[in-house]
C-alpha cells in the first residue's frame, strides 16, 4: 500500500513551500499532499480575506482534520514552523502514524523567548489590536528570522510568495499563555505514536533550545535531530536533501 504524507506549511505560506520535499517523497513511492490553509490560496498581491486576521490554529486544524480523514490510511504528518505546532494538535487527536515536527513552533507551556525570537517577532506585534488583524512579515525581518542562510536572490523569490497570516494564529502561538482558549495547549498524554523533531542550529525564530524541549515532551516517542548550518527555511536551503534524507530514513525504520 502506498503511504500517504501529509504536509502543513506555516505562517505566510502555501503549498508551494513543499516543493523539494514533495518531489523528494513523491520519487520515493509516497503519495504527497500539501493542503493550503484557510485563506492562505490567494494571490500575494491581493488583499487579505476579511475574515482571515481572526482565524484561530483550531481553525486550520478542523479544517486540516477533514482532509487527513478523507485518507483511507492514517498517514504521516510532517509540519513546519506554525504547521509543526498544529501537527502537534492533530497528533493529539489520534490521526497520524507518525509526526515529523521540522523548526516546529512550541506548544503552550514551553517556553521560546530568546533575543532572536524577540527580534524576530518584534515588527509583527508593534501594531496594536495585531492579534484581530491579518499580519504579513517584512521582507527584513523574514530575511533575518526564517531565510538568512539563503541568496539575496532566493530570499526575495520565496518572499514575493508570501501571504497575509492570522493575528489571531500568531498570538496563540507567541501569547499562549494569554490565550482563554488555549488554542495551542496539547496533552502529550495523547500523543503515542513515533515523533522526529527536526532542529536547525541557527534557527532563530524556532531556535533548536526550543526544539529539544519539545522532543522532551514526547520524550517516550521522539527522536530529536539537529543539523548544523540550517536554520528555519531547513526544507529549501542548501543541502535541504540530507535533512529530507534523514527524514526518509527515520520513516522507514
Amino acid at each position: 500500500m502506498i503511504q500517504t504524507i501529509v504536509m502543513i506549511h506555516g505562517m505566510f505560506g502555501g503549498s508551494w513551500c513543499w516543493e523539494n520535499y514533495r518531489g523528494f517523497f513523491e520519487r520515493r513511492g509516497y503519495r504527497c499532499l500539501a493542503p493550503v490553509l484557510r485563506y492562505h490560496d490567494v494571490d500575494p498581491k491581493d488583499e487579505p480575506h476579511p475574515n482571515l486576521g481572526t482565524v484561530s490554529l483550531l481553525d486550520y486544524t478542523e479544517d486540516l482534520e477533514q482532509v487527513i480523514r478523507g485518507v483511507d490510511e492514517k498517514p504521516v504528518i510532517i509540519g513546519h514552523s506554525m504547521g509543526g505546532l498544529i501537527t502537534q494538535i492533530l497528533g493529539s487527536r489520534g490521526l497520524g502514524s507518525s509526526l515529523v515536527l521540522l523548526s516546529s513552533a512550541a506548544p503552550a507551556g514551553i517556553s521560546a523567548i530568546t533575543p532572536s525570537v524577540i527580534k524576530s517577532i518584534s515588527a509583527e506585534v508593534l501594531e496594536w489590536g495585531f492579534w484581530r488583524k491579518p499580519i504579513k512579515s517584512t521582507f527584513e525581518s523574514t530575511s533575518y528570522s526564517a531565510m538568512h542562510l539563503l541568496s539575496e536572490e532566493e530570499r526575495r523569490a520565496a518572499f514575493s510568495r508570501y501571504v497575509h497570516e492570522s493575528g489571531r494564529a500568531f498570538f496563540e502561538i507567541g501569547f499562549s499563555f494569554l490565550d482563554p482558549r488555549k488554542a495551542a495547549s496539547i496533552d502529550e498524554k495523547k500523543i503515542d505514536v513515533p515523533v522526529l523533531v527536526v532542529a536547525g542550529s541557527e534557527d532563530r525564530i524556532a531556535p533548536a533550545s526550543v526544539n529539544r524541549k519539545i522532543a522532551h515532551k514526547y520524550k517516550d516517542f521522539a527522536t530529536y535531530m539537529e543539523f548544523p548550518h540550517h536554520a528555519h527555511w531547513i526544507f529549501g536551503e542548501p543541502g535541504w536533501e540530507t535533512v529530507a534524507g534523514n527524514i526518509h530514513f527515520w520513516l522507514n525504520q
